[in-house]
């Protein structure tokens, strides 16, 4: 995909990427008065197929972030998957990618809020490997916290609120590790400043719960019903204490970016033996085979881009 053809979804029309451009003045660009999603599709060259992975439920969840702005996208969910699936098949893409729908408030003048303040949406999506990258990382535990869901709500996915994950994860690199690890308002361990995390405790997959002001990952969830389907687990959702990344087997960040990224030191402390434990091991294969739509009876999890555009051609 070069930059001069890219093709883009702004306000009802598929416009060249560069037309994205947003005014200086811009609501969003200063107040963070915008909610946004971030989905992933995975090529199968077998198939000669890209696989878009869970996109109604991203989509869904756009649609709930936006109401506490009192925005609503032009869209339903499955118009927005429809228009998804034809922005990757203009755009031609063949490999794996990321997809961004950004819903923010556009205008001009400084104020916090005006009742004047329209609402813009768009999409767009680039070629993406790895967003960490391969292997185990290692990751700090963050001298900033997590906001709590009174300052501002954890389910949803608000532009403004990730100045405070930007700054934990800045703070990590440059402390010279990979990833920061976020605690919660009072303490407990949360998340990875754009993932979840979980760990793996005598032989239990132990995550953090809802109610310690933690994204309601999409990701999450289905490492919690992959990891219960396919390998037996005992999946427990409950406060964690910081002490217990020290002492747990195992210890993995995932997202829809990151994806399952295992997390071999904390704070200059190997966790476990210092390598990919073979639960996170497991887990990270089945996810694999699952978001590249090669296991059928997860299908319903994978939307095609390439037949189903065909599908509506035919139509």
């Amino acid at each position: 995909m070069s930059e001069s053809t890219r093709i883009a979804f702004r306000d009802g029309s598929f416009v060249p990427y560069a037309d994205l451009a947003v005014g200086f003045g811009t609501h969003a660009l200063h107040y963070g008065t915008s909610v946004f999603e971030g989905l992933r599709a995975y090529w199968d060259a077998d198939a000669d197929e890209l696989f878009l992975f869970r996109p109604r439920e991203h989509f869904e969840r756009l649609r709930g972030s936006a109401r506490f702005f009192g925005m609503t996208p032009p869209y339903s969910a499955e118009e927005l998957c429809r228009l998804t699936t034809e922005l990757l098949a203009r755009n031609e893409l063949r490999e794996d990618a990321y997809v961004r729908p950004v819903l923010y408030k556009g205008g001009d003048g400084i104020g916090l809020w005006r009742s004047d303040l329209p609402d813009c949406f768009a999409i767009f999506a680039v070629p993406m490997g790895k967003y960490i990258g391969d292997g185990g990382i290692r990751c700090c535990v963050s001298s900033w916290r997590r906001p709590h869901g009174n300052s501002a709500p954890a389910r949803a996915k608000i532009g403004g609120m990730y100045a405070a994950m930007a700054l934990a994860r800045h703070e990590a690199l440059e402390k010279g590790f990979d990833e920061a690890i976020l605690l919660s308002a009072d303490g407990r361990v949360a998340e990875g400043s754009a993932e979840n995390i979980f760990l793996v405790i005598d032989g239990q997959l132990v995550t953090p719960s809802l109610g310690n002001d933690v994204l309601a990952g999409i990701t999450r969830a289905s490492v919690i019903d992959l990891a219960a389907a396919e390998l037996g687990l005992t999946v427990v959702e409950r406060d964690v204490n910081q002490s217990e990344l020290t002492f747990a087997d195992e210890v993995f960040l995932c997202g829809t970016a990151a994806e399952i990224t295992p997390v071999v030191e904390i704070d200059h402390r190997v966790v476990g033996d210092g390598s990919v434990g073979p639960i996170t091991g497991a887990l990270a294969r089945v996810y694999d085979a699952v978001a590249h739509g090669t296991r059928s009876e997860y299908l319903s999890w994978c939307r095609p881009v390439y037949a189903q555009t065909l599908e509506g051609a035919a139509r």
